[in-house]
Order: structure tokens, then sequence, then C-alpha cells
């Protein structure tokens, strides 16, 4: 039988049959406080003790508590004996030993509202929700509940949404607002506060929306609330709006609200209202908080001004991942991905502290004239520092692996990860699509359904583009009336250029055509370019000329009508239209976009273009060359002169 504390006999009645069921032996060494403590010391130390997660010196105060000598007063009052009780509570569920917790409430001889909302909030901390809700019924038949309880319940709903799903989440949230007009607490700010928190953050805006509408008073919580909601799911102009309506009323915005609408401004690449927020904080004396140079760097980046951007993060005084991360999508997003994986390196080399937000972020940037061997060491980075089962670096490395040509060990990722979601799924499908492997990305779109995980508008991108170069016309034009008929997704012009692509490649340009007529809506640049590409393939002048006439108008700067028709007369010998075309791109004064060709050597990633000779061992690089033409053409090769560069380079001569 297990020894147990008991109070002082010397204790008033109602305490001294408390029997408490701990088997915790008192402090060896000096006791933590004072023998003069008063209740106040006592509910300090164990809230220090919460906070800072010590369970050890808790569990010592609690033992001390317990083996009290008569010389403590504080136990003279009933109220002070509460706060020592309730803070034991708290300490015992900030500590995670909710046993404990439990055991302290079973044996409290008087419990207030604060006892049953420390219990019910311990238990939703801990994503136990069956308990939690248990005692929030036993909480409304003993005392009934407070504002407090309904904003802990409130505050809860983000980890029923991520543990229970959205739905139930947001039964949870309509079932409390019902509770707030059968208590009368629809006056009180802080519970509409959370009421609109948790309405945004399980999907339902109309009526987080009209909580904020019907409120009497509102605070810069509220407003934050509001601005925030709709910023994060992307309602942003109607953030920007409620925002600039704000800053017209008595309430003033503080960090967070601005926060909020910088967020918004990045998703709407609103660049003109972005400055002037900025003009706002640095006259506020807001603009060095770091979350706010993070924000504006988010901004500025995606708006295109990475200058900008660029010059906000040289001079920070203070730098954190978050910033780092920004900075190096920054760079990625706006076509730097050279200076994106310098900074990384930079970093590494330096010592500085790499996250896995960080690590993902610079694979996005790698592509197929990046080098293999570096995304190798940031593989081996990403090991040594245990990033290995976050997903989003999973993935990452799924695709740096297959843009870089390695699809073996791409696959061996992603059969290493030990959380899939639809990324990963979409990112095995778009290596093998990607390497002209289209049955084996039909495969992995099956396995994909079986293991219940759904497809997104990416998932179609690829498979469509697989059936592309796999020549699957039926089963392609099978997925896209299952993007609609079946997931409810509308396809995008990306799509419908695939399926072009795909009856062009395979010959079909009339279907091609057809297609496109019966399109719902204008089809865009990419779906023209689509069929114009597939009139080069198969020497169709007739149509292509069709298609080139659409993509003229829809994309006057666009060189590819100019080169793809002018390749096209090259391949049915009128070389007079070819020079026509060629005339016309030079009067429009458009240039044809230069292709590059890479190969790593020895770990150096070495490029080049036609006529290329900056190369430092360009003239042993050429030599070579032309000895291999010249015994190509021994053995009987013909050029192919539809190249286009090769006739520019004769007009130039001429």
């Amino acid at each position: 039988m297990k020894p147990r504390w008991k109070l002082n006999s010397n204790l008033p009645p109602w305490m001294d049959s408390l029997n408490l069921p701990f088997n915790i032996k008192p402090p060896t060494s000096q006791y933590p406080f004072p023998a003069t403590s008063t209740h106040a010391d006592l509910t300090s130390l164990l809230s220090l003790c919460g906070t800072n997660r010590n369970l050890t010196l808790g569990s010592s105060i609690h033992a001390r508590i317990i083996k009290q000598p008569p010389s403590f007063h504080f136990y003279a009052s009933k109220r002070n004996a509460l706060f020592v009780w309730n803070s034991l509570l708290s300490m015992y569920s900030k500590c995670g030993q909710l046993c404990n917790a439990v055991k302290v409430f079973d044996h409290m001889p008087v419990r207030d509202t604060v006892s049953w909302n420390t219990m019910i909030s311990g238990f939703f901390r801990n994503q136990d929700f069956d308990p939690g809700f248990k005692f929030f019924k036993q909480m409304r038949v003993c005392c009934g509940f407070d504002k407090a309880t309904l904003t802990t319940m409130l505050s809860a709903c983000d980890g029923m949404r991520l543990g229970l799903g959205l739905g139930f989440s947001s039964s949870v949230t309509q079932m409390i607002h019902c509770l707030v007009f059968v208590g009368g607490f629809e006056g009180e700010t802080t519970v509409g506060n959370a009421l609109i928190t948790s309405y945004f953050k399980c999907d339902c805006f109309s009526q987080g929306r009209k909580v904020f509408d019907e409120m009497i008073e509102r605070n810069v919580v509220t407003w934050t609330a509001v601005i925030s909601g709709l910023a994060q799911n992307e309602f942003y102009e109607d953030s920007l709006r409620l925002f600039a309506q704000m800053r017209c009323g008595d309430v003033s915005p503080n960090v967070l609200t601005y926060l909020s609408a910088l967020m918004a401004c990045s998703g709407l690449q609103a660049l003109r209202d972005g400055l002037k927020i900025h003009g706002l904080l640095w006259k506020l004396g807001m603009q060095s908080d770091l979350c706010i140079e993070s924000a504006l760097m988010d901004l500025y980046s995606k708006c295109g001004s990475l200058d900008a951007a660029w010059q906000i993060f040289e001079s920070a005084e203070e730098l954190d991942g978050v910033s780092l991360t920004v900075i190096l999508v920054a760079f990625a997003q706006n076509g730097f991905e050279d200076e994106a994986i310098q900074i990384f390196t930079k970093m590494v080399a330096l010592g500085m502290e790499v996250d896995a937000n960080m690590v993902s972020a610079v694979l996005g940037v790698f592509g197929v004239g990046t080098s293999l061997a570096l995304g190798k060491q940031i593989h081996s980075l990403i090991i040594k520092n245990n990033f290995s089962e976050n997903p989003f670096v999973g993935n990452g490395l799924v695709n740096m692996y297959s843009k870089c040509g390695d699809l073996s060990d791409s696959l061996r990722v992603f059969y290493h990860m030990t959380q899939k979601n639809s990324v990963s799924w979409n990112s095995i499908i778009a290596a093998f699509a990607r390497h002209g492997d289209g049955f084996k990305a039909l495969q992995f779109y099956e396995e994909m359904r079986v293991e219940g995980t759904a497809p997104t508008d990416v998932t179609f991108l690829s498979l469509l583009h697989a059936c592309s170069h796999a020549g699957l016309v039926e089963k392609g034009m099978e997925l896209l009336e299952s993007m609609t008929r079946d997931h409810s997704i509308i396809p995008r012009s990306e799509h419908y250029a695939c399926v072009v692509d795909m009856f062009g490649r395979a010959g079909h340009l009339n279907e091609a055509k057809k297609f496109i007529e019966g399109l719902p809506e204008d089809s865009g640049v990419l779906v023209w370019q689509a069929l114009l590409g597939a009139c080069s393939i198969h020497g169709d002048s007739e149509m292509g000329k069709y298609a080139a006439d659409k993509l003229f108008s829809a994309a006057p700067d666009s060189p590819a009508p100019y080169v793809l028709m002018a390749n096209i007369y090259s391949i049915e010998g009128k070389w007079k239209e070819r020079a026509s075309s060629i005339k016309r791109m030079k009067d429009m004064g458009v240039a044809k976009e230069v292709g590059i060709s890479w190969i790593e050597i020895e770990k150096k990633v070495n490029s080049f273009v036609v006529g290329d000779k900056l190369h430092p061992q360009a003239d042993i690089i050429f030599w070579v060359l032309s000895g291999l033409l010249k015994h190509l053409k021994d053995e009987g090769y013909v050029p192919d002169k539809k190249c286009i560069l090769f006739y520019l380079e004769q007009d130039k001569e001429d």
C-alpha cells in the first residue's frame, strides 16, 4: 500500500479531511520558499513552474504544501486555499501531467469556474477532446460557465480542426455560439473576438463576418481578427478594404494588424498599397520589427521589387529563420536561382543555424542546370540535422533529384518518406512525366487513389503531360473529364494546353483545333502556342498560320510564332515565306530566346549556347566538335535545315 500524505490535523476541518492520493516525497534540499510564504508566493512559484514546465520543482512545492507546518497561515481562508489548488491544477496540466491534475481536482473540497476551466484547457491543449467535453458537460450542471469557459472552448477549435476535421470544428464553434446567447454573453468583446477567430479558422467566413458586424464594442483584437482571417483565407481585397475602414475609426492598428494588411498586399501584389503601409510603419517607428521586415521583404519580392527586398534584408539589425527563408524564396521566385543557392551555401559556411523551411526553400530553386553534387550535399545536411521526416523537405528532395536527372534517387526518397501528402504524390508523378515514363506516372496515380489522397489540379497537369508524351490520347481525355466530374476541379489554361499538345503529338491536328474552338472561354496564349508547336512537328503551314495569327494577337512580343512558322516553312521548302517571317520578327524588334545546354563535370555545371566562345576551354571544344561533325558527314549525316538558327546565320552572311 503506497503511503498518502495527509494535511496537518490542526488545519480547518474541511481541509483536514482531504487525503490526497499522491506518492510524493518532500524535497530533501532546502524548502523552495521561506517559512513565512503566503498563498500569493506559492501561486507565483507554481505559475513559473507551469510556464517553464518544471515538474520537479512543482511537485516538490506540492509536497511541501501537503507537509505544511501549523505556522503557515494561508489556509485560514478558503479563497486563498483555492488559489493554491488552482495553481497546482494549472502547473500539472501545463507540464502534461493530466493524471495528477485530475487527482488534485477530484480531491478538492471546493471548486470554482477557474478550476473547471483549467482542467478543460489542459485536456484541449493536449488534444484529449473527449475528457475535455465531459468536464465541460459536468461544469454546466455543477456551476454553469463563464466567458473564460467559452473562450477556452473556442480557442481549442483550431486543435479540433487538425485532429478531428474541419466539419467537427465548425459544428463545435456553432454550438458554443448558441451557448453564448443562452448565457447572455453576446455583449462580451472577448467572446466575440474568440468567435470571429474560430469561425475564420474553420472556413465559416460569412458567420465570422456576421459576428463582427453585430458586435457593439470592437477593440484592436476584433479588427485584427477579421482583417487577418480574411487575408489568411485569400480574401485580400476585403481585408485591405476593412483595414482602410479601421484607420478611419477610433481604434488604431497594432503590429499584427499591419502584418495582416501586408499579407493582403502580397497576395494581391498591390505594390502601391504596400508602399503606403510601409510609409505608415516608418511614421510609427514599427519598420524595424522583425516580423514587419519579413512581411515587407515578402511583399516587395512578390511584386518584383527585389532591390527593395534586398535593401530591407541588408539593413535589418537582426535576422531569423523567417527573414532568411523569405529572401531565399524572393531570389528563387524572381529568377535568381543561383543567387539563392549562393546565399544558402554562404549561411552554411558561416555556421548559421539552418531550419527545415530554409532547406525546403533552397531545394525549390533546383532545376536542370543546377549541380546534382550540390543537391546531394544538401541532402547530407538534411540527414545530419534530422530534417528527413519533414514532408516539405522530402517533397523538395523528390523534385530536386528528378529535375537534376536522377530519377532513381528521387524514387528512393519518395519510398522512404513516412508522411506523404498530395504534394508528395504530385512530385513523384511529375518526376516520371518529366522523364517521359507516362505509364509509371499513371501507376503512381492509381496508388495515390488507393492511399486515399485526393488529387489536385497539379496532379492532373502532370498526368496530362505524361499522357501527351506517351501518346495516350484516350486516357488523357478520360482524366480531363474526371477532373470536373469526380473531383470538382475546374481545368485551367495549362490543362487545356496539355490536351492540345497531346492531340498534336499524336498527329490529330484537326481534333486539336476543334477542341480549342469548343472551349467555353478565351483559351489564352498557351493553347495556341501548343497548337503551333504541334504544327511545327508535323510541318502543317496552313494550320500553323491559323495558330500563329491567334498567337500574334494574344502575345505580340512573343518570339514563338515567328520562329515556329519559319521552321514550318523551312520543312516545306518555302524559303520566301521563311524569310518573310524572319524579317517580320526583326521589324517587330522581337528577339529569339537563346537555348542553353548544361553538363556537370567534376561537381561543376558547364553551360553553353549556340556559337558560345566564352567558355575557358572553347577552342578545344570547337576543335572536338568539328572533328565529330566531319566523322558524321563521312557516315552520311545530313544537317536538318529546319533549324532556324542555321538560316539566321546564313542571312547575316548574305
